[in-house]
């Protein structure tokens, strides 16, 4: 039997933890949006629609690293608070590259990294 690769990956739209399954020990690897609270403040000095341009450009970047690491998967959840793990899926989901990855979406609240763990360990128990 060949062993699949999993991933849970608890995200909002400035932060995504990363959570191998199996993990032993288990590790967090973690992707920051590089659209910052101080990134917001200087691009809306130079006025709000250039605020709005830099924000969705940074978003599509995050995005797109998030992409590249789940094509290395084959069973995926996505989790968290808002809307972004949504976001994300509709970013790939009608790419043939990821035609044979079976992708989860959960609306969860905010967690603690431990309950991150769990909330993986969980949702892939065998």
């Amino acid at each position: 039997m060949i062993k699949k690769a999993k991933i849970g990956i608890w995200m909002d739209h400035s932060v995504a933890n990363l959570i191998d399954y199996p993990g032993n020990p288990i590790l967090t690897r973690t992707i920051e949006c590089a659209f910052t609270h101080i990134a917001k403040e200087e691009a809306l000095k130079r006025g709000e629609l250039t605020m709005h341009t830099k924000e969705e450009g940074e978003q599509a970047d995050y995005y797109k690293v998030l992409a590249n690491i789940i094509r290395k998967y084959d069973e995926v959840l996505l989790f968290g608070p808002t809307e972004a793990k949504t976001e994300l899926y509709n970013t790939f989901k009608d790419n043939y590259l990821f035609s044979k990855i079976r992708v989860e979406i959960k609306p969860t609240d905010k967690m603690s990294e431990n309950q991150q763990h769990a909330f993986v360990a969980e949702y892939f128990v065998e």
